[in-house]
């Protein structure tokens, strides 16, 4: 039986879910860059978009019953937390990349550019939605490390 949407609760897991947005959206957003500039820095911020669904999903995997897991458990999660940040600040790097050129991003079904104008309202729209994802799993991870923390005082 469904739960009533205002009955609804954030799953514990949540943050696995996000990563995973986080990750795709990533992609995307770093499809937007030329070919000049990709070969420098797509793959390194990919591995790090790569390393937080990692983390995340390895900590989700050890169920924390003692407190060797518990540990663990929460050395994934803040390593996951530690690459989220990273990527927060690699992106931000390839936002203003792309940003001195925001027309060369985009191109229309026909294959021609997209005025710059249009270009930087969608860059501006694509790092604002990847913004509030990580921020949605920043304050993700640390209520998972908190909900550890309690677990391991009682």
């Amino acid at each position: 039986m469904s739960v009533l949407a205002q009955k609804r609760t954030t799953s514990k897991a949540e943050f696995i879910n996000t990563a995973h947005q986080i990750y795709v959206e990533t992609l995307n957003f770093l499809t937007r860059l030329s070919a000049r500039y990709s070969r420098l820095i797509a793959e390194p911020v990919a591995k790090l978009a790569g390393e937080v669904i990692d983390h995340a999903e390895k900590a989700n995997s050890i169920f924390p019953s003692d407190p060797q897991r518990i540990e663990l458990r929460k050395a994934h999660l803040l390593e996951a937390r530690a690459s989220l940040m990273a990527l927060d600040s690699r992106l931000t790097h390839c936002y203003l990349v792309m940003m001195e050129n925001p027309e060369g991003c985009f191109t229309t079904s026909k294959g021609k550019t997209v005025g710059a104008k249009d270009a930087t309202e969608k860059l501006d729209k694509m790092a604002q939605s990847l913004g509030e994802l990580i921020d949605k799993e920043n304050e993700l991870l640390k209520g998972a490390v908190k909900a550890l923390a309690q677990r391991k005082k009682s």
